[in-house]
């Protein structure tokens, strides 16, 4: 009896444990809008790829450690330059975990052209606010 009240009360805190877990950081999607700099800021989504040319920066997407933000700029349909303009550098190990996963995030960007990159071992904050901010960029392209 002991052993069926034990199973069942961990398949119970299994379940609870498994419906709980929050499978995606995203928000809400917001309209697009012009940034003061003249550059779209946009909304984040998925799915899209890159259409109209121009330089365009995407949202700001909040992470555990700071905002993260990206601008592209799109020519001939194809991201052309990609820049992380805003990330964590608050703390030494922000610089440290930054300084080579930003360089990386960009560079993966104009190989996939597109949100759909890899996330950077060690960074994975910084590389999920880049996706999003990314995504957001994207769309504003749209």
């Amino acid at each position: 009896m002991r052993r069926i009240v034990i199973a069942v009360t961990a398949t119970i805190s299994v379940l609870v444990l498994l419906f709980s877990y929050r499978t995606s950081t995203g928000t809400a999607p917001a309209a697009a809008s012009r940034s003061p700099g003249g550059q779209q800021a946009g909304s984040a989504a998925s799915g899209s790829s890159p259409g109209g040319d121009g330089t365009f920066t995407g949202e700001a997407a909040d992470t555990r450690y700071g905002p993260v933000q990206v601008r592209i700029t799109i020519s001939g349909g194809r991201i052309t330059d990609a820049q992380a303009v805003e990330y964590p550098q608050e703390s030494g190990r922000d610089v440290r975990i930054n300084s080579t996963a930003v360089p990386k995030l960009n560079q993966e960007t104009l190989q996939v052209q597109s949100a759909q990159i890899d996330t950077v071992s060690g960074a994975t904050y910084t590389s999920e606010g880049y996706q999003q901010s990314l995504q957001s960029a994207l769309d504003a392209a749209h």
